[in-house]
């Protein structure tokens, strides 16, 4: 069987090039297209650019409203993101070594905050959580990202587990180790990655987060997100694009943080 390539796999090889850079484009240019406003010397956010200035990024690490957003940010969303690393590891790792009735219903039942719809996610909260006063509260925001960030945190461990070798587990409690050091000294260093992959995911959604800061939050929980939608309804300035660009940095950090994670867990598992 000849292994050269012939002249029609050829051609469809070109066009899945083309549609693939085709829809590359389409995904990404509109999220691009905010970069270069970020350094327009001009009042408005309109093309073409009366110059190249760095002004709106001036405007924006000078500006104790934007700088208390990303400080409100950052907390929030390094915070939940431990909780919801800390409980979607838990979750994982008990759906992973436990069967029993109704298994499927429950990780149906950790992912719904990925399907429900988020207002509705965020008017249910509302209610829920007014009789507690966490609203307009710190601890009330953090609770929320960090049930938005869990189901992340499952499916990137649970990934994880199933390229596990459950044998290691019977090995070290064969020679005599607790279950405890089995967890710390086998279990976890494999599964890393996706632990750490997960909570990636978990702080990204809630760096981007708005809707639920919309509802529950107050006057002291203004977030990027929000002062960003805040400045798009009252004043639209360009330093919205340079918040904006400064995000999508963060997230770039993040995916490529991502994939060196994935790399190397894919690494371990083919040293396993």
């Amino acid at each position: 069987m000849s292994g050269a390539v012939t002249g029609t796999e050829k051609a469809w090889r070109v066009v899945l090039y083309v549609v693939a850079i085709g829809g590359f484009f389409f995904l990404v240019a509109p999220i691009l297209a905010i970069v270069p406003l970020s350094f327009n010397d001009g009042q408005f956010l309109t093309y073409p650019l009366r110059g190249i200035s760095l002004r709106w990024y001036e405007d924006f690490f000078f500006s104790g409203t934007w700088m208390s957003s990303i400080r409100n940010s950052l907390i929030i969303g390094v915070v939940a993101a431990t909780i919801a690393t800390f409980l979607g590891t838990l979750a994982a790792a008990g759906l992973w070594l436990a069967d029993f009735p109704g298994k499927r219903f429950i990780s149906a039942f950790l992912l719904a905050p990925m399907i429900v719809p988020m207002v509705i996610y965020a008017v249910g909260l509302y209610f829920y959580f007014a009789p507690f006063d966490l609203t307009a509260t710190f601890t009330g925001l953090i609770l929320a990202h960090a049930v938005l960030g869990t189901p992340f945190v499952v499916i990137t461990v649970t990934a994880t587990l199933s390229g596990f070798d459950r044998t290691l587990i019977r090995a070290g409690l064969s020679l005599g180790a607790s279950p405890i050091r089995v967890a710390r000294s086998v279990v976890f260093p494999l599964i890393a990655p996706g632990v750490i992959f997960g909570g990636l995911f978990a702080f990204s959604v809630s760096l981007e987060e708005v809707i639920t800061v919309l509802f529950i939050g107050g006057p002291n929980q203004r977030t990027l997100p929000r002062e960003m939608f805040s400045g798009i309804r009252e004043n639209i300035s360009p330093t919205i694009a340079a918040a904006a660009t400064i995000m999508i940095v963060l997230a770039v950090l993040l995916l490529l943080s991502a994939e060196f994670l994935r790399r190397r867990s894919s690494r371990l598992q083919a040293k396993g």
